[in-house]
């Protein structure tokens, strides 16, 4: 069983909340946020192939990668950017933006929060420019792949958090 994902999303503001809860220590999770072959696993709805063309993952870099539909007879990408703020253990801020909706560039806060006994939970709000904007991208089924990025996430990080001490999917 996977940990639900949790969004507020507050009528007339342009931002949204989000909790997801992990059984790995909160090390393991941010580790799956930097590493961009760990990010291409489980970033995005199930089915889609994610391709990063580059991801900086440290204050004052940046990412770009799209997602590939393959059921998609019209060869369907998604492409996204943005840009790291700041890049901490507990803390990502950072930019967000999809091709489709350019000039909607959302702000996002991460923070990793140790909750003991090898969990954590991830925290995150999402600031976008408008409230249309932020509404079209709830619309777009952002929710669902969402949840089923992090479940995939959930199965990259249970050998880690089955491991003793070992390098816990993160390469340390």
């Amino acid at each position: 069983m996977t940990n639900a994902l949790t969004l507020d999303v507050p009528a007339g503001v342009p931002w949204i909340d989000f909790r997801r809860e992990f059984d790995a220590p909160a090390a393991a999770v941010w580790n799956a946020h930097r590493d961009p072959d760990l990010v291409s696993r489980w970033l995005g709805p199930h089915g889609y192939e994610m391709v990063v063309e580059r991801w900086d993952f440290t204050t004052g870099g940046g990412y770009r990668y799209v997602h590939r539909d393959p059921d998609d007879p019209e060869g369907g990408e998604y492409g996204f950017r943005g840009a790291f703020h700041t890049v901490r253990e507990d803390l990502v801020v950072q930019t967000f933006e999809y091709d489709g909706m350019p000039d909607e560039v959302a702000l996002e806060l991460l923070r990793f929060v140790d909750l003991g006994d090898g969990r954590c939970r991830l925290e995150g709000r999402s600031i976008g420019t408008t409230v249309e904007g932020r509404d079209a991208m709830v619309q777009s089924g952002m929710e669902t792949g969402m949840a089923q990025g992090y479940e995939r996430l959930d199965g990259l990080l249970v050998p880690a958090a089955a491991a003793p001490s070992a390098d816990r999917t993160t390469g340390a």
